[in-house]
């Protein structure tokens, strides 16, 4: 048996410690895959909190025919994307709305450092449209595959690797637009 089978059957069990431990070993995934879709740093923590909430409730449907990790994301995207829709946020901003802002953005000049640069692109990223954030996240941040991704979002394969590409693109335009006279790029 691997690992996730025995920290799960220990949770099916009653084992509140390994609960515990299966949090503590995805819960960076969750925050990642929450952030990257809900804005609203307030709002993240008790997303997350939900999320693990119905991991405990629905684990005993979890029948490993996928990673637990990649089940874990699937219901943090989820619950995510529920949370929008019930907030009635948003959940695309229009191409002119992230042009205008990072229009609005200070000089480069005054950001050369290196955490300049890390903050401005993650800014960036926070406003894409969120099916790019999600592809982008799951694939940099959480080193994910194209399979997973799109077993987790429910996308096409085309379409994941078509959202990666145009995210890259985006981020790509608006970093050579911002630093291009910096010659940072």
């Amino acid at each position: 048996m691997d690992d996730d089978s025995v920290l799960v059957s220990a949770v099916l069990k009653g084992d509140h410690r390994a609960f515990r431990r299966l949090v503590q070993q995805h819960q960076r995934l969750v925050g990642h895959m929450v952030s990257r879709i809900v804005n609203r740093t307030e709002d993240c923590e008790d997303i997350s909190q939900e999320v693990f909430l119905r991991v405990y409730q629905r684990l005993p449907t979890f029948r490993f025919q996928s990673k637990l990790s990649t089940w874990i994301a699937t219901l943090a995207y989820r619950t995510a994307l529920n949370y929008l829709k019930k907030e009635e946020k948003h959940t695309n901003e229009s191409l002119a709305q992230v042009e205008k802002h990072s229009a609005d953005q200070p000089d480069a000049a005054e950001q050369l450092d290196k955490k300049a640069v890390y903050a401005f692109v993650h800014e960036q990223i926070a406003h894409l449209p969120v099916h790019y954030r999600t592809v982008l996240t799951l694939f940099h941040l959480e080193e994910m595959s194209l399979a997973e991704i799109q077993e987790i979002t429910g996308m096409p394969a085309g379409t994941v690797k078509n959202y990666l590409f145009r995210a890259r693109k985006l981020l790509k335009d608006r970093l050579q637009e911002r630093y291009i006279n910096q010659e940072l790029l």
